[in-house]
């Protein structure tokens, strides 16, 4: 059950580039909990991941060589998660449809948050030291906490200065 858990349904034992498939296959289960509970929802779903894939993450790396291993994609999943939260929050304070999930803002989403999580700028890389199942959580939340910034700003940008 931890695997499962750790890799996203199986997702992270896909042989070539896994972090970027988990961050993939999180989107359209974002547009679903958007759909279903609006960003509320997401924020709810986003914490439980994090606390789910640290205590998967520990248990599949307990007395393993290797602390983070490249199957494990729980984490791509809480930080893409946070990466489409200005997009949610944005729809769902709009009363946007609830279906409407415009490409623009999840593509965006997308591409940042795998910038951040491959680049590993500080604070990224820190935290990617640690070494510790929380390392291999806390890297990603915070590529997907800067990605979200970018995408918050991007949206401002677009809609309010260029009023689109």
């Amino acid at each position: 059950m931890m695997r499962a858990i750790a890799t996203f349904a199986y997702v992270g034992l896909i042989p070539v580039a896994p972090g970027t498939f988990g961050s993939l296959a999180a989107i359209p289960v974002a547009w679903g909990l958007h759909w279903l509970g609006g960003f509320p929802l997401v924020v709810a779903a986003t914490l439980a991941v994090f606390w789910v894939g640290l205590v998967a993450t520990r248990a599949v790396t307990a007395g393993a060589a290797e602390h983070d291993p490249g199957s494990i994609v729980i984490d791509e999943v809480a930080g893409q998660f946070i990466a489409l939260w200005p997009l949610s929050a944005g729809l769902w304070f709009a009363s946007v449809a609830p279906h409407v999930f415009p490409w623009p803002g999840w593509v965006g989403a997308f591409l940042l948050f795998r910038l951040f999580d491959i680049w590993k700028p500080w604070p990224v890389s820190w935290a990617d030291g640690m070494h510790t199942p929380l390392g291999v959580m806390l890297d990603d939340v915070i590529a997907g906490l800067m990605a979200a910034v970018c995408v918050a700003i991007a949206a401002g940008i677009s809609h309010g200065l260029m009023g689109t």
